[in-house]
C-alpha cells in the first residue's frame, strides 16, 4: 500500500469516527431537550398551538381522549393560517384544522373548545391556560406538545402555574411523523430548525421570563 492510500485510509477512519462522535452528541442533545410528566386523569386535555405540527399534536390528544384521561379538549390559537384550501377557498387558521383533524378522529365537536385569545409563543400560552384554568375552576391539565417543545413547555408552564394548586401533566409526541428522529434530526432542515432553535428559546426563556 503506497503512502498516499495509507494517508486517504486514516482520514477516512478518522472522518467516520468524527461522524460517530456526532451522532452521539446530537442524539444526547435532542433526547435531552424531550421530557414527560403524564397524568393517569385531568379535568382537560390540552394541545398547544404548533403550526407545522399540528397534526400529530392532535393524533395524540384523540388517543388520550379515547382512552378517557379527560373528557374535554382544549386548543390554543396561534392566529395563523395554513395553505390554501380550495374546499373552503380560503386559508384556514391552524388551529381550525386543528380541531378538524381530531373530528376526523373520533372527538366530538362538543368536546373540543379553542381559547379565543390569540398567543403568539409558550408563555402566552401559558398564561391563557391559567385564566381559562383558574376561571373553570380546574384542578389539573393534561398538555400535549412536540417532542423537542417539551422541556421549554414544561417549564414555563410549571413557572406560570406556581402556586396556583393545578397540577400540570405534559406528554411530548414521539418523533417521526412530523418531527425528526433524535438520531437523525442533524440531517434535515427542519430538525435544525427545532433542535437548534429550542436550545436558543431555552435560554432566552430562563434568562428574560
Amino acid at each position: 500500500m503506497t503512502f498516499g492510500a495509507k494517508r486517504f485510509g486514516r482520514r477516512l477512519l478518522l472522518s467516520a469516527l468524527l461522524l460517530c462522535v456526532w451522532a452521539v452528541v446530537a442524539w444526547g442533545a435532542a433526547r435531552f431537550l424531550i421530557v414527560d410528566t403524564p397524568l393517569n386523569r385531568a379535568d382537560v386535555i390540552v394541545v398547544l398551538s404548533g403550526s407545522a405540527v399540528y397534526k400529530e399534536r392532535t393524533q395524540r390528544a384523540a388517543e388520550y381522549y379515547r382512552q378517557g384521561l379527560a373528557e374535554r379538549v382544549l386548543l390554543t390559537n396561534d392566529n395563523l393560517r395554513g395553505e390554501w384550501s380550495s374546499a373552503e377557498q380560503r386559508n384556514p387558521f391552524f388551529y381550525e384544522r386543528a380541531r378538524d383533524n381530531l373530528l376526523r378522529l373520533g372527538v366530538p365537536a362538543e368536546r373540543v373548545e379553542v381559547l379565543p385569545q390569540p398567543v403568539s409563543n409558550t408563555y402566552d400560552e401559558a398564561q391563557a391556560l391559567k385564566e381559562y384554568a383558574v376561571a373553570n375552576r380546574l384542578r389539573s391539565l393534561l398538555v400535549v406538545t412536540s417532542a423537542y417543545h417539551s422541556r421549554r413547555a414544561l417549564w414555563t408552564l410549571s413557572q406560570v402555574f406556581a402556586g396556583t394548586g393545578i397540577e400540570i401533566g405534559l406528554q411530548s409526541v414521539e418523533t417521526g411523523e412530523q418531527t425528526p428522529a433524535p438520531l437523525t434530526w442533524w440531517l434535515h432542515l427542519s430538525g435544525w430548525q427545532m433542535v437548534g432553535g429550542e436550545y436558543v428559546k431555552n435560554v432566552y426563556y430562563r434568562a428574560f421570563r
